[in-house]
């Protein structure tokens, strides 16, 4: 399991980076892109907030199933 949750978080961090550079990316190329640059910035914000909630929450059932 703990296997598992390596290659999650090591893919969680490649996801990450992946959404920065695009963010990055997508301001620099100007107006033109503003739709799909506001989508990436969204994303940024939101992908590791979910992330937190899915780990959260995987915690507190696994404390209730072990008991």
């Amino acid at each position: 399991m703990k296997k598992i949750q390596q290659i999650l978080a090591i893919l969680g961090i490649v996801l990450l980076v992946g959404l920065y550079l695009t963010t990055l990316i997508l301001a620099i190329l100007g107006k033109d892109f503003f739709p799909m640059f506001m989508a990436s910035l969204f994303a940024s914000m939101a992908l590791p907030i979910l992330l937190w909630i899915y780990g959260f929450v995987y915690k507190l059932i696994k404390k209730r199933m072990q008991e």
